[in-house]
């Protein structure tokens, strides 16, 4: 008896009974020719057929491009090798990109030095670099194995994969169960075969005889996996497949096809046997490195017959196996000093100038023991890995260098540079286990801290925000005693942190932080903008406005000029506090200085990572500027950064935007959602936004016992200041209209108290128009100069949406002092200001006023042209603000060619034929010049 050795015609045989999947993948093909991007995820057990899929479909596009990568388990702590092996052939059309996308690849592939990109920014840039490559031809990129990718190449391909939508290029992935990475992803199962597929594929690699007993025998216990009724044969002695009296008891239990390979491996010489498993722990396919390290260990050509006889091994331009669980066979079963012997040979054999990573690690799985020179090695690779933005391969060299160290001191050391990097990847539990790693060995004060503050950092990200600021005012107060900067940088790290966390904090808040934080020596107090605006902080929340405030305005003029000292650095860190401590003060100025600068920086860096932040923060200044269509903008754009990182971000933005467009119920719902998934995430300036929104919305509508319950509640807990602040504007009204004059009085007094410091015309104006709310009992006159002090100092701000809110509620004062036509001026104001907001609410109550005092205020008409999208609207407006294709792409994470796409369907729906005309056809308002 024989089997058939063919591996291609063996291949082919695998897609007996596979003509559903066959034809899924037939037509992702149609759909790349016609210029559509498509992604899908091959998964199945070890040996369902994924790769003869993965095979078929590059047969099928023979007359596309096809690009192959496969997952190798020996290279998943080396950053980007998967990416590399897909991009590498496309390298020359890196020009083409966008300077800061081209900068990244390089970087990433150690082309160029240069900071760490961030790893969305790669995304968008591969996403481009593919695009490019399918401009003369289709692209397919089949990556099997990607269980095994390094973790860096696995995110930025599920990044790219998500984002296809009209570039001509395929992205199929061959994985086991379990890949958490690409979920979300359209799936194809990959299942076992029916009973009589299964036996129509053992029939189909036999030239012989088979006893039907063992044919129903192996057909059982294969449970239809292809693999194994392809292996299992070869693996059984002739007699016992002929059956008779050798017929086998059991045969390997499902899901064991390595076990067959291994046994295959161990009826090869033992030459034979130290070749595949060099061949097995060299990861690129090199034929000249398993050389190199063969003759090294005395193992000639010769060896190579057996395993490439047995069909094991393919020895030409590159090393390959019959199936990755030969390769996985070769080495598992091997003893741990045969697999150091060849790993020290492999590292030998490698150039350490071409390839010093690779060699490192190879050295590292050849110690046995603790050693100090290698250790030495891996830290330069981790440096290596980390620039190039490799997290975590970074972690698993720092790892590795912590546990070959011989010293306790050191080790304790490159333990928390480890845990530090696995943090940095996302590997949280291994950071634990690090971090304790760390404690265990002896430690100076500055490691201690440093401890301190990583766990502050990690209960914080982890959701346990409320253990965040006890741990990191801890870290803070150690450091005092040896780094003075380290120690101001951590308590208003401490301080940001206790912000988020608000009102849900337990032991430690806001006022503890900024107390101990106040305390530190002044002679530790520096000129720098950071520091400047901890001790800001640090006075306004623990003794107040009138004693914090000017420090707060030094720190913020410090940010915004480019002749004080403040480095980019500082700004990425700090520019969330200091625009949120703009706002503390009420400083409308300041506070859409840095907001605009911050994402402007966040997006000219590629701190990705950034830009959802300061994108929420933006909305809130468009909110304030009345400039409803530009915060909409930013919203969509975060909504793009949801879907393509595939990571949950919360809706505040939305929610606003809901509530200040009045859309009742909608709003009413998002609202609801942030507040749980404010408590969810320990966040309790998510819970004050949310509350303080709802205000405005049932102000908006006029049902004022609603706004003021939202409003107490967003008002409870002053030491949150911003919300706190604002919602005392909002609960002042509301408590007026229900007729509760003292709980407006009492919020008033809080309000003054901070407004009073500030004196900027934002803080005025408000203060002025909520006097004038209160002014029933103190004459006429009073009130309306509250009122129109209140419009002239707003008038002279950004605060546009406060300006119309005045200009309705003295509407509304003086048709009640029953001046009709002095009343009917200020209403068409408040009207025509709100509708052309997009305040719809307010909108609606300026009209019923407007009715009241005998004049009718008509609603605009509706467009009725066909509706945009909101992605089409939010290119089209790019598009109209002078962006490029490629800059609205990186904007977005599209492909400049999907961004064209979309336009065209702009077009046609607009019936313009340019970009020129976008500008004439779009609808107009107060923010023309919004975000850029």
């Amino acid at each position: 008896m024989q089997l058939s050795t063919d591996f291609p015609a063996r291949c082919g045989t695998r897609l007996v009974g596979r003509r559903a999947e066959c034809a899924v993948l037939d037509r992702l093909v149609g759909a790349v020719r016609s210029g559509e991007g498509r992604s899908l995820v091959v998964h199945g057990e070890p040996g369902a057929g994924k790769t003869a899929l993965l095979d078929h479909l590059a047969r099928q596009a023979a007359d596309c491009r096809v690009v192959s990568v496969v997952g190798v388990q020996s290279e998943m702590e080396l950053a980007f090798a998967g990416l590399h092996q897909l991009c590498v052939p496309m390298l020359d059309r890196v020009e083409a990109l966008p300077a800061p996308q081209g900068d990244a690849l390089r970087t990433a592939f150690g082309l160029c030095p240069g900071a760490a990109p961030d790893r969305f920014l790669l995304g968008v840039a591969v996403l481009g670099l593919l695009s490019e490559a399918a401009g003369e031809q289709p692209l397919i990129c089949l990556v099997d194995d990607a269980q095994w990718l390094d973790q860096a190449s696995a995110q930025v391909l599920a990044f790219v994969a998500r984002r296809l939508v009209a570039e001509p290029v395929g992205v199929v992935f061959g994985v086991r169960p379990g890949c958490t990475e690409l979920a979300g992803l359209p799936e194809l199962a990959v299942g076992g075969l029916p009973e009589q597929d299964a036996r129509a594929l053992l029939d189909s690699v036999l030239t012989g005889p088979l006893d039907a007993r063992v044919r129903d025998q192996i057909v059982a216990e294969a449970h239809g996996n292809p693999l194994a009724l392809l292996e299992w044969p070869r693996a059984l002695p002739v007699a016992e497949l002929a059956g008779g009296f050798a017929m086998p008891g059991a045969l390997p239990p499902s899901g064991s096809v390595e076990e067959g390979f291994r046994r295959q491996a161990e009826q090869l010489p033992v030459r034979t046997r130290l070749l595949l498993l060099l061949a097995a722990a060299e990861p690129t396919g090199d034929p000249a490195l398993v050389w190199r390290a063969a003759g090294a260990l005395g193992v000639g050509a010769e060896a190579a017959g057996p395993a490439v006889a047995a069909d094991l091994i393919r020895l030409g331009a590159r090393v390959r196996f019959r199936h990755p669980l030969v390769r996985s066979a070769a080495y598992r079963s091997a003893s741990v000093p045969e697999r150091r012997e060849v790993h020290r040979a492999l590292a030998e054999a490698t150039d350490a100038r071409l390839d010093p990573d690779r060699r490192a690690w190879h050295r590292a799985q050849a110690a046995e023991g603790p050693a100090e020179e290698i250790a030495v090695e891996l830290e330069r690779s981790a440096g290596r890995a980390q620039a190039r933005g490799g997290q975590a391969a970074a972690a698993a060299f720092c790892e590795r260098a912590a546990l070959l160290t011989p010293d306790p001191a050191d080790r304790a050391r490159r333990a928390l540079a480890a845990a530090q990097a696995m943090y940095g990847a996302g590997a949280r539990d291994a950071a634990l286990n690090l971090l304790a790693l760390a404690e265990a060995g002896p430690q100076n004060e500055l490691d201690a801290a440093r401890v301190c503050l990583l766990r502050g950092q990690m209960a914080f990200a982890s959701g346990r925000s409320a253990d965040g600021p006890p741990l990191l005012l801890e870290a803070a107060g150690r450091f005092e005693a040896v780094d003075a900067r380290l120690a101001r940088e951590t308590y208003l790290d401490a301080l940001s942190v206790a912000m988020f966390v608000g009102r849900l904090a337990d032991r430690v808040g806001m006022t503890e932080v900024a107390k101990a934080a106040r305390s530190t020596p002044s002679a530790q107090r520096g000129t720098s903008a950071s520091h400047l605006l901890l001790d800001g902080l640090a006075e306004l929340i623990a003794d107040g406005p009138a004693a914090g405030t000017p420090v707060v305005r030094r720190a913020l003029r410090a940010f915004r000029d480019a002749r004080l000292p403040c480095t980019r650095d500082e700004h990425l860190r700090w520019l969330f506090v200091a625009v949120r401590a703009a706002h503390e003060i009420w400083d409308d100025g300041a506070w859409q200085d840095l907001a605009d600068r911050q994402v402007r920086l966040a997006r000219d860096e590629g701190a990705l990572s950034v830009l959802p932040l300061a994108l929420s923060q933006r909305v809130f200044v468009h909110l304030h500027a009345g400039e409803q269509a530009a915060a909409g903008s930013l919203v969509a754009e975060l909504t793009a950064i949801r879907e393509a990182t595939g990571h949950p971000l919360p809706s505040y933005g939305a929610m606003s935007l809901a509530c200040w467009q009045g859309r009742g119920q909608d709003a009413a719902r998002l609202v609801e959602t942030a507040v749980e998934e404010a408590t969810a995430h320990g966040e309790g300036i998510g819970l004050s936004l949310a509350h303080h929104s709802a205000s405005v919305l049932y102000n908006g509508l006029g049902r004022f016992e609603e706004a003021l319950a939202s409003a107490e509640r967003a008002a409870a807990y002053p030491e949150e200041l911003g919300h706190s602040h604002w919602s005392l504007v909002e609960l002042i009204e509301a408590a007026v209209r229900s007729g509760q004059p003292a709980r407006a009085q009492a919020a008033l007094e809080r309000l003054t108290v901070s407004t009073g410091s500030a004196g900027t015309p934002w803080a005025l104006g408000v203060e002025a128009r909520c006097r004038a709310l209160l002014c029933d009992g103190d004459g006429d006159d009073e009130a309306e100069r509250r009122y129109r002090e209140s419009i002239a100092h707003l008038s002279a701000t950004s605060a546009r949406a406060e300006l119309a809110r005045s200009h309705l509620l003295y509407g509304e004062w003086l048709r009640r002092q029953r001046r009709r036509a002095d009343a009917r001026v200020q209403l068409r104001t408040a009207h025509g200001m709100t509708e052309a907001m997009g305040m719809a609410a307010f909108a609606a109550r300026a009209r019923r006023e407007l009715r009241a005092t005998g004049e009718t205020a008509r609603k605009r008409a509706a467009a009725t042209r066909p509706e945009l999208t909101p992605q089409e609207a939010q290119i089209a407006r790019l598009a109209r603000e002078g962006l490029s294709n490629p800059e609205i792409g990186t904007r977005l994470f599209l492909s400049p060619r999907t961004v064209q796409y979309h336009l065209g369907k702009v077009f046609s729906k607009l019936d313009i034929t340019s970009r020129g005309q976008l500008r004439g056809v779009l609808p107009a308002g107060p923010d023309e010049a919004a975000d850029r």
